[in-house]
């Protein structure tokens, strides 16, 4: 079946999530979300894209952090779901639930973005005072741990201080929440590099599984961080980027933020589903082939 017909236990802003009982299914759809609203288009193969990125990060970091991961094969899905089997592929993942910790974990290597802002009004980011003279896309002399809370859809994430994080989940929680995003992040900022991406940021989530810190949601994917061609990169400038920032620069060009987001034209849609493609397969080292077309 090429859609899904089953109402899903709970809607995010691109996945939809389907309780199984022992575990979830994660399904991340081809939806895509700019300024926190929901676009009327898809973007094709997005959804197979972000979801493989994460299973190929989860299994290459598997002895650095726990993760959620089962399985992304529908063979090995609940009996109720093989008939859409067709739809799920490579696009679904089935994990062990977790207690989610409401944290983001969010890590900076470069400046850029919101941080690039606070550091222009008072040479700090998420209250970290940093050198003077750094400017657009500057290597940060050691990537920042910048933690935010976890805001409801529709609302904006708060940035928060180290000692803010530990009042809300503890010391225990809160070092390791530190000490593993760094961690994960400089593995994974190492193999990008010699891939030739640079990863500007990037965004974890964790929760409790088994009473243990484990590592949740996506991961590394174009959708949580920021990945910029090594071979263009050039400090003082925004950097291009294999993510969605090609759909924001042009609704910024082409929208007001009032009323619905409008429709993409064909060559945005097409241009961003190429990005992402370009990021798989750089990532990975495969050429993207969709399981779809295989199941």
């Amino acid at each position: 079946m090429s859609t899904m017909e089953r109402r899903p236990d709970s809607r995010g802003k691109v996945r939809d999530i389907y309780d199984t009982g022992d575990n979830l299914l994660m399904v991340a759809t081809d939806r895509i979300s700019a300024f926190d609203y929901i676009l009327p288009d898809e973007i094709p193969f997005k959804g197979e894209i972000l979801n493989r990125i994460s299973e190929f990060w989860f299994k290459k970091f598997a002895d650095i952090v726990p993760n959620h991961l089962v399985s992304i094969d529908t063979a090995d899905f609940p009996a109720e779901y093989a008939e859409y089997a067709d739809y799920l592929a490579g696009r679904s993942m089935l994990v062990k639930k977790a207690e989610p910790i409401m944290v983001e974990c969010i890590v900076r290597g470069y400046l850029t973005g919101s941080g690039k802002k606070t550091y222009d009004k008072d040479g700090t980011v998420c209250g970290i005072k940093l050198p003077e003279g750094l400017v657009e896309a500057s290597k940060l002399p050691e990537p920042l741990f910048t933690p935010s809370t976890k805001a409801a859809i529709g609302d904006h994430d708060e940035n928060i201080s180290y000692e803010r994080c530990v009042e809300l989940v503890g010391e225990d929680i809160a070092s390791q929440l530190r000490d593993l995003s760094l961690k994960i992040y400089t593995a994974a900022a190492e193999y990008a590099a010699t891939r030739g991406i640079i990863i500007a940021d990037t965004k974890f989530e964790f929760g409790i599984i088994d009473g243990r810190v484990t590592l949740i949601d996506e991961c590394l994917t174009p959708d949580s961080s920021r990945f910029w061609p090594a071979d263009t990169y050039e400090e003082g400038k925004v950097q291009p980027s294999y993510d969605k920032q090609y759909v924001r620069n042009w609704l910024k060009a082409n929208w007001d933020m009032t009323g619905d987001a409008p429709h993409l034209p064909a060559e945005v849609i097409e241009g961003t589903s190429a990005r992402y493609r370009e990021a798989y397969e750089i990532i990975t080292g495969e050429k993207f082939e969709s399981m779809k077309e295989q199941a």
